[in-house]
């Protein structure tokens, strides 16, 4: 009667858990069985089957470890979905390869139109240079009595051609940081398409009629 007893209360309970412990014996009970924290535990339903398999305590180091772990395992999933939200945002923006390289197209060429504009500011620097030049051949015997003004013009224009040729060097870096730009975002591009591309159509061959 007592052994019905205990076995009517596990069924009541809200599972059975049962563990070997490290005598080897088999030990159940209504709740987590002390005697098994360091090892694996099974949690059986009311009719027997295994609800769950409840791993050992872990020590502070272990756990520490295992935390770490979760971490990594979390932080490389946030990865790859927001990976996957840029791919879509970018097949969004750019969903041919027309549209692609249009873009890139615009991109070069507004930078090309800058390379223009300086490259005649350039121009115009170099003939001021010229005039600067021809006035100081006045003073070639004694460059020391050339006006203070003529001194500014020259150490004007010299800073500035510096400078212009410090943008323009900026420029043409930019243009390679588009096309950088582009092309990494192209070798992303190009298997999305393919994805979205529909697979062409076989040709069916019909048969022959022979007019028989």
């Amino acid at each position: 009667m007592i052994a019905l007893a205990l076995l009517g209360g596990q069924a009541c309970a809200e599972g059975i858990y049962t563990c070997v412990d490290a005598k080897g014996r088999t030990i159940t009970a209504d709740r987590p069985i002390i005697e098994c924290l360091d090892r694996a535990q099974r949690e059986l339903s009311r009719f027997g089957l295994v609800k769950r398999h409840i791993g050992p305590t872990l020590t502070a180091n272990e756990q520490a470890l295992e935390d770490e772990k979760n971490k990594l395992a979390a932080d490389q999933r946030a990865r790859e979905i927001e990976e996957k939200r840029r791919d879509r945002a970018l097949l969004q923006r750019y969903p041919t390869r027309e549209s692609h390289d249009l873009e890139r197209a615009v991109a070069i060429s507004q930078v090309d139109d800058i390379l223009k504009a300086a490259n005649k500011r350039m121009r115009e620097l170099f003939d001021q240079g010229k005039d600067i030049a021809s006035e100081y051949e006045f003073y070639a015997k004694d460059p020391s009595r050339a006006p203070i003004l003529l001194k500014l013009r020259r150490q004007d224009n010299e800073g500035n051609l510096l400078a212009q040729q410090k943008f323009m060097a900026d420029q043409e870096q930019e243009k390679k940081r588009i096309n950088q730009r582009f092309d990494e975002e192209l070798f992303k591009l190009k298997p999305l398409w393919a994805l979205r591309t529909p697979p062409a159509n076989p040709t069916v061959s019909l048969p022959v009629s022979t007019g028989k």
